[in-house]
């Protein structure tokens, strides 16, 4: 066994987001179509005999190590004791599921580092009571999401398009974008497990949308701002927000087209948080 191991925690992307009628234990039915990008945070852990965490890199600062960290609460579902080191590449609170993903990462950690083979354990381990998108990070990959988050079913043949992930510097708590939502799609759509090409994924994303982003732009305007840049770029096929925010994504045919993009955007906005990437196979 090593005495220590390191993890990818990618960026989840939902690339259609449609939220239902409110369940019993006060959250709302979903359904949503989640890939995960090539950018992410990174864990490393070690042996050892008490349970820590440690965060640094570029969005450490806006992150909370305490007891409430989705990473600790992980931790301690499995029982298992390491140092954890977290290094925050992903923006905070912006819709890319960044916490669930180390979340998710960790459990992932631990049950390498200790040797673990029970991978039916760790997906019960992976509910969403941590966090609703916890369960579709444990394994990373694209998946047909239903429920508060706890129904996956995998997804075949999604193309590794590039893609341009945008976040305009604001944080948007998930609760408060909900208590704005005034209209909603619903969570009837029939699931939709594979795809030909980025031809049928375009033509399926175009009659879908994320019901939280009118909500989230009525809240802060600068993400309308972030999405109508994004439309803007020469080779753009489809934009929209992740998640309740306030990240943005851009899809594009070529990657030299998605790397001009996110050039200009950065160019423009220094204090924005901007990267080129693909979907993740």
């Amino acid at each position: 066994m090593s005495d220590s191991v390191r993890v990818f925690a990618p960026a989840k992307i939902n690339l259609f987001l449609h939220v239902g009628d409110r369940r019993a234990d006060g959250f709302h039915a979903l359904q949503s179509l989640v890939v995960f990008a090539e950018v992410g945070d990174e864990l490393e852990l070690r042996r050892s005999a008490t349970t820590s965490l440690s965060i640094q890199g570029p969005f450490a600062e806006g992150l909370d190590g305490g007891d409430d960290n989705l990473v600790l609460k992980a931790a301690r579902l499995m029982s298992l004791e390491a140092a954890i080191s977290l290094t925050k590449n992903l923006p905070v609170a912006s819709g890319i599921g960044g916490g669930s993903a180390d979340a998710a990462a960790a459990l992932r950690g631990l049950a390498q580092l200790w040797s673990l083979k029970d991978g039916e354990r760790l997906a019960r381990l992976a509910a969403p009571e941590i966090g609703s998108d916890v369960p579709v990070c444990v394994d990373s990959k694209p998946a047909w999401m239903e429920g508060r988050g706890e129904i996956l079913t995998p997804v075949a043949g999604l193309p590794a398009m590039p893609m341009v992930l945008v976040n305009p510097g604001v944080s948007t708590p998930t609760a408060k974008v909900f208590r704005a939502l005034q209209r909603r799609r619903g969570a009837t759509l029939a699931p939709v497990l594979s795809f030909g090409g980025p031809d049928d994924l375009l033509a399926f994303l175009r009659a879908t949308g994320n019901d939280l982003e009118a909500p989230a732009i009525g809240l802060w305007p600068v993400i309308g701002e972030t999405l109508t840049l994004l439309s803007a770029q020469r080779g753009a096929l489809l934009t929209r927000m992740s998640g309740s925010g306030a990240t943005c994504f851009g899809l594009f045919e070529r990657g030299e087209d998605a790397e001009r993009a996110a050039n200009v955007i950065a160019l423009a906005h220094a204090d924005w948080w901007v990267r080129a990437t693909r979907i993740a196979q």
